[in-house]
């Protein structure tokens, strides 16, 4: 079955539930303590906290005071203290040095610890060690899953790239299953699973688990959401290293959105203050132009003020009673209206200066160069120079993410570079930026992002050599510690294979998209969106095994016909992405345009909300 073309866009389910459930936990847990108590709050998890109870909500449940969890000593003077954390392992000694000071001090105190958004063997463990584990009450708030937006959830885990995709750690895989387990108990089964990577499979056969175990709950439910997509980061690292365009991707580029809101700064107020703004589909400016390519930007926001004032303009030949209705039903909406169209174009001028300023046309240029694979040594020089620029003058300084993300984007683009370029590349980095990156172009190399091609065997001679001394079933195995090791892109066969370059003649209209490729001028179709539109247009990966081959991951794809007939049509029409490692705005942007065309509508769950720098962060070992 093809899906139906341009018909309106299905209803999204109301995720504003997911909300009021995280709240009832976290009052539930607070009010196991009685009376009042002061809260300390982990910094990662203030801003998620925010969205799912203010302060004043707080407040009616006897939560006194609120303090930052720091590295320096408690100055609560409250008989109860409450710690919401993550559950990392130096929290715990936090905690208990805190309840230890106390103890020394002969101090009675309670202390709950609440961990979010699960609780780990190993910080019990921690406890102990420390001999306050009876000191303490554990619990969980199983808060995994953020509406940031109608059509975009976030597990706000941003620590799950690193953990998973660098370290190996899968302790997270249960926190994704859990998350999409209360998905399907709450707008009930999935009729249609498909997947790609080993992350995804792992946490797509645990949350099966969850459910075989607790059969009863969606056993008969109708579904709401007729497809899931699971997709790993490794997938597709390209899509994630390049340079945003889409007036979104932009401001997360330029100013860091964090949990769904944004802080413009006096250059984009025009005042002396910050301001916090909740950027989402309520902004009624923003959601105009959040998909649009930057050159359309400036043209549709002079529009708007024009009509903007027309509507003003209307007040001069009023009568009493007009203006009576005009002042109480319109000029608030008008006023609304003005702010955010002043903030979102001081929003633009700024990304202009700045983008002005990093001679961002040569920076895209470089970037297409990589992707199509043209002038590898005029970009391999641009990358040099980028390295070097901090050196060579004092006024411009060049970020060390900037350059790193360049020689990675090089790298996956290339399969690896050629030993001279890697050894001469991380040589200057090192002379430019100092040898405290040493460790990171190892994370980077462990990852598969910055590699070094193997002079005479290459990764497959290797596999070759190894099956002949083993069972093919150790083989397979063997293969698999290789791969991880060394995982070879392939971008450009896998390029090729897919179309992501568009041929066009002529220019390519950024007005009128013809294809995702917009997302990046169209130079470029994100390769995760491609994945995602051709298996969903065979409803397998069926015609798509040679891709599979070429980006070296397992996939699955499962129907079950009982659930699809019980399904309406309009829910078919409605996919779930899940991006497990984080994704991009641009990528949202290119699926939202996809639903558009075709005539379904995608909803995004990811890990966090990423972008090349958040990337880049993730893997250095040098913290800014």
């Amino acid at each position: 079955m093809a899906f139906p073309h341009r018909l309106d866009a299905p209803e999204l389910p109301d995720f504003s539930m997911l909300k009021r459930l995280a709240r009832d936990q976290l009052i539930y847990l607070l009010e196991q303590l009685p009376g009042k108590k002061d809260l300390f709050i982990e910094a990662d998890l203030m801003s998620p906290l925010d969205r799912i109870a203010n302060v004043s909500i707080l407040k009616q449940h006897e939560v006194d005071k609120l303090y930052k969890v720091e590295n320096k000593p408690a100055l609560s003077s409250n008989d109860q203290l409450c710690f919401l954390v993550r559950p990392r392992i130096k929290n715990m000694r936090y905690i208990a040095n805190l309840v230890n000071a106390d103890k020394l001090a002969g101090r009675i105190r309670k202390y709950k610890i609440i961990l979010s958004p699960q609780k780990f063997y190993a910080c019990e463990m921690v406890l102990e060690e420390e001999g306050v584990y009876g000191d303490v009450s554990c619990d969980e708030w199983a808060f995994s899953l953020l509406p940031l937006d109608v059509d975009l959830l976030s597990m706000e885990l941003p620590e799950f790239f690193r953990d998973y995709f660098l370290e190996g750690d899968q302790r997270w895989i249960n926190t994704v299953a859990q998350a999409l387990h209360l998905l399907s108990t709450l707008y009930g089964p999935f009729p249609n699973c498909y997947g790609i990577g080993r992350c995804a499979k792992m946490s797509y056969d645990l949350w099966k688990k969850l459910e075989e175990e607790e059969d009863s709950e969606t056993k008969g439910r109708r579904p709401e959401i007729g497809h899931i997509f699971l997709l790993d980061r490794d997938v597709d690292f390209v899509t994630a290293l390049c340079s945003q365009v889409v007036y979104e991707g932009l401001v997360d580029d330029t100013f860091r959105i964090k949990c769904g809101s944004v802080d413009f700064g006096p250059e984009v107020t025009s005042s002396d203050k910050s301001l916090k703004v909740l950027l989402n589909a309520e902004d009624k400016v923003f959601s105009e132009i959040r998909n649009e390519h930057f050159s359309n930007v400036f043209g549709f926001l002079s529009q708007k003020a024009r009509n903007l004032q027309a509507q003003y303009d209307r007040r001069r030949g009023m009568d009493i009673k007009q203006m009576k209705n005009f002042v109480s039903q319109e000029l608030k909406g008008l006023k609304q209206e003005h702010r955010l169209l002043s903030l979102h174009i001081g929003a633009c001028e700024s990304i202009m200066k700045k983008k002005t300023k990093q001679d961002f046309q040569e920076l895209i240029k470089t970037e297409h160069a990589l992707l199509e694979g043209f002038n590898i040594r005029e970009s391999t020089s641009y990358i040099e120079e980028h390295i070097d620029r901090q050196v060579c003058t004092g006024k411009l300084w060049v970020s060390p993410i900037e350059s790193l993300r360049l020689m990675c984007l090089l790298s996956i683009t290339e399969n690896g570079l050629i030993p001279k370029d890697y050894r001469s590349l991380k040589t200057q980095y090192l002379q430019s930026y100092g040898p405290e990156h040493l460790l990171t172009f190892s994370n980077l190399r462990r990852a598969g992002l910055l590699t070094e091609q193997a002079p005479g065997d290459t990764l497959t001679a290797v596999e070759n050599k190894v099956s002949k001394l083993v069972t093919d079933k150790a083989a397979g195995k063997i293969t698999d510690a290789f791969s991880s090791l060394a995982k070879r892109s392939n971008f450009r066969a896998i390029s090729k294979k897919l179309n992501l370059i568009p041929r066009v003649d002529g220019e390519y209209d950024l007005k009128v998209p013809r294809d995702m490729a917009y997302v990046f001028s169209g130079a470029y179709v994100p390769l995760s969106c491609r994945i995602i539109e051709q298996v969903l247009d065979r409803r397998s990966w069926q015609g798509l095994d040679e891709v599979v081959r070429l980006l070296n991951c397992s996939e699955f794809a499962f129907t079950d016909m009982a659930k699809e007939e019980k399904a309406s049509s309009e829910s078919l029409r409605l996919i779930l992405v899940v991006f497990l490692g984080g994704c991009t705005f641009s990528e949202i942007s290119a699926l939202r345009f996809l639903g558009r065309e075709k005539g379904y509508r995608f909803i995004f769950l990811t890990t966090a909300v990423t972008n090349s720098a958040r990337l880049m962060e993730a893997m250095s070992e040098v913290k800014s």
